[in-house]
């Protein structure tokens, strides 16, 4: 799986690691490499960390609790509290290291780090929309898309996650259907 990052929230982007999530989902993190590739493409760290198969499920259970946390203060029901108390408690875990060598900088992180970057950017995104600032959350209009994404359109109007995925895919559907029913006219 390609990993796009097209939401505009680190957060969000780990949501977009599972496609499809209402028709049939697809994994993005199946494996050890995947996560550690992830946090490279994300801009976590600078080189692949060494991630466990119990660290992969642990990033995806991260991964859901933020998607139920989200998903309930967009249609505004209860949050529900385990994953609150889970989000916190990455949150609450060590952060990414920084160091300086030669000119560079690298980063480098545990699985923990890496949750905790993730937990904090959710716990932000979460009080963010909620209080009204910045910009809005919408889901991508695709039909079978799911991934959600921050409007930071001038005009908010922004409907899919990304041109690459999904505009280009509605664009060419809408121009294939004004075609046949010019040629069936």
């Amino acid at each position: 799986m390609e990993f796009v990052f097209v939401s505009g929230n680190l957060a969000l982007d780990l949501l977009g690691t599972l496609k499809w999530r209402r028709t049939e989902p697809q994994e993005g993190l199946r494996t050890p490499g995947d996560a550690a590739r992830w946090a490279v493409e994300a801009g976590l760290v600078t080189a692949r960390p060494k991630l466990t198969a119990t660290d992969v499920e642990s990033l995806r259970a991260l991964r859901e609790s933020i998607y139920r946390l989200v998903m309930a203060m967009w249609d505004r029901t209860p949050m529900p509290r385990a994953d609150q108390v889970a989000l916190n408690t990455a949150a609450a875990g060590p952060r990414v290291l920084t160091t300086l060598v030669g000119l560079d900088a690298r980063r480098t992180a545990t699985a923990a780090a890496l949750e905790a970057e993730v937990a904090a950017a959710a716990i932000r995104l979460i009080a963010d929309v909620n209080a009204g600032r910045g910009p809005r959350m919408q889901e991508c209009e695709r039909q079978d898309c799911t991934r959600l994404f921050l409007d930071r359109s001038r005009g908010r109007t922004r409907t899919w996650c990304g041109m690459g995925e999904c505009g280009n895919r509605v664009k060419a559907a809408g121009y294939r259907a004004r075609k046949a029913a010019v040629q069936g006219s």
